[in-house]
């Protein structure tokens, strides 16, 4: 897992060097298209992701420590929540930040911002689209990780240590798009 993610991380660093190296070349452009950035809504949806980090490591805590899988009591109860519990709540953040961005995406092209309107679209569209579609496979990690909660007939270390490695890919996720919001949002 730390093999990929570092092979991951380098593919993000290349990103970053796109954007650095444009940037370098027509600043003009970017003071203009950066203006046309919702800042607060883009706020809101990075603080949406970051808080899914919680609930996703309160979910590897259930696995890892009690080795519990599903909820003990009802599920208005928040203390008897297992692991699944806290996986749905993370895959529900994250899917609520992929509709953000898509939303975000569509005011943007409404704003003249689109992948081929010029370079800062083009790498705009690049970096938080390539991030998106980490954010998908996450998601789709996270399933995996609920079903098989689900069809194991014991929850035991095995599936505790396939919850943490979900865990780290999405970790690793939110600290790339912490990066890139303080990138592309926060240094104008």
């Amino acid at each position: 897992m730390i093999v990929w993610l570092s092979s991951e991380l380098m593919f993000f660093a290349a990103l970053f060097a796109m954007y650095f190296t444009l940037r370098s070349v027509v600043p003009d452009m970017w003071a203009v298209e950066t203006a046309k950035l919702d800042v607060p809504y883009a706020t809101v949806n990075t603080l949406i992701l970051v808080s899914s980090s919680f609930t996703c490591q309160i979910g590897v805590w259930k696995a890892e420590h009690d080795f519990k899988a599903h909820r003990t009591g009802s599920i208005f109860n928040i203390k008897s929540w297992g692991m699944v519990e806290w996986f749905f709540l993370t895959f529900v953040l994250g899917s609520v930040f992929v509709a953000g961005q898509v939303m975000e995406y569509a005011t943007l092209v409404s704003h003249g911002i689109a992948i081929n309107s010029n370079g800062y679209g083009s790498v705009f569209y690049l970096t938080t689209g390539f991030h998106g579609l980490h954010v998908l496979g996450g998601l789709i990690a996270f399933l995996f990780v609920i079903g098989r909660a689900y069809g194991a007939k014991r929850f035991g270390h095995r599936e505790a240590t396939f919850a943490t490695c979900v865990s780290y890919y999405w970790h690793f996720v939110d600290i790339v798009w912490v990066a890139l919001f303080l990138i592309i949002y926060a240094v104008q």
